[in-house]
């Protein structure tokens, strides 16, 4: 055991895409800092998405963005309230008519933190009894593949840009007929880093032995904090591509500089705006998450990090310039400090 974990610390400390974001992003924090001084405001970050609370960088609600979104390009998702009861909860998913297995996630997140799948009313039961958040119930998305998407776009510009874009390979055993669900985790270092969080999950479902050639997608979701490997698919940036994420984003009232997790069928489809659809948009707060590609350098991160920031403090002050407002100083601490308790209660769930 104490060989294992070593072997895993060991893969933690020599990747650099597990280091802890503060580690990270600590030569990000001086260019934080420069752009601050030139706004005369910390929380410059506000006027980048006017639309969306805080410009999404921190307290966004998930189904206030969605509301921005025209219907066609994200699945049904309702919002429930903290202490709803699940008869209530029932009734809505009846009324709208989301079918099972669905997606309840915190309706302000952090980093992938409290989203389930779930598979019956048994399991909706156990969210809602636990859930000290808002949370949204929303249809599982059909599709197999994830991406995300980067895109900027000046507000004196028609069209935008995609600055980068992520795939995702999420987090899938193969059965070979003998070996225990959690032996084949133990397999992949990747894996079994979330290991404690799948016991929490799976239970004793993790002794099952998976038959041979049988695939099993332990966290049906592209998230980093979750064990998806993230590869950088920056070379699918076509111009047809560009045209169609354009096309959807000036629907976006607002929407400037973030990140679009989307779930596809092929790219050449997604290219041609067909079989695909957003499971979220993040807005100042988003990375360019291709930085995570294991091949990728310490270096490459930084270097995208600041390019990314740098269009986000530009963005700001145009917007600023056009009436968009910066936060008061006193309540952009109030929202960091409602950011920090939301986390606590997400990170705790």
């Amino acid at each position: 055991m104490t060989n294992r974990r070593s072997k895993l610390f060991f893969h933690k400390i020599t990747h650099w895409e597990y280091w802890p974001f503060q580690i990270v992003y600590i030569p990000i924090y001086f260019l934080w800092s420069y752009y601050s001084i030139k706004a005369k405001s910390i929380f410059f970050f506000n006027a980048s998405n006017p639309t969306i609370k805080n410009g999404g960088f921190m307290m966004e609600s998930k189904k206030e963005i969605y509301n921005l979104i025209p219907q066609q390009y994200y699945p049904k998702t309702e919002l429930i309230k903290e202490g709803t009861a699940l008869e209530d909860v029932l009734n809505v998913i009846e009324a709208v008519k989301i079918k099972y297995p669905l997606i309840a996630k915190p309706d302000i997140g952090l980093r992938g933190s409290g989203v389930k799948k779930i598979n019956t009313v048994l399991d909706l039961k156990e969210y809602a009894k636990k859930a000290s958040f808002d949370y949204v119930v929303q249809d599982l998305i059909p599709y197999e593949n994830e991406v995300g998407i980067f895109y900027v776009r000046y507000p004196h510009e028609k069209a935008g840009r995609i600055t980068g874009i992520v795939s995702k390979e999420f987090l899938i055993i193969t059965g070979n007929g003998f070996s225990t669900v959690e032996e084949l985790i133990k397999e992949n270092p990747r894996y079994e880093l979330q290991l404690k969080v799948l016991k929490q999950e799976y239970g004793k479902k993790l002794f099952d032995i998976l038959p041979k050639g049988e695939k099993l997608n332990l966290v049906p979701y592209g998230n980093h904090a979750r064990g998806a490997k993230f590869i950088d698919g920056s070379h699918w940036i076509t111009l047809k591509l560009t045209q169609t994420i354009n096309e959807m984003c000036l629907q976006i009232p607002g929407f400037y500089f973030g990140r679009l997790d989307v779930m596809y069928n092929t790219i050449e489809e997604l290219e041609q705006g067909l079989n695909f659809s957003v499971v979220e948009l993040n807005g100042a707060a988003s990375e360019p998450t291709h930085i995570y590609d294991p091949k990728h350098s310490l270096f490459f991160a930084w270097k995208e990090l600041a390019r990314h920031i740098t269009y986000m403090y530009e963005i700001s002050v145009a917007n600023h310039k056009n009436g968009a407002p910066y936060l008061l100083h006193k309540d952009g601490m109030k929202e960091y400090r409602m950011h920090l308790e939301q986390s606590n209660k997400i990170v705790n769930f």
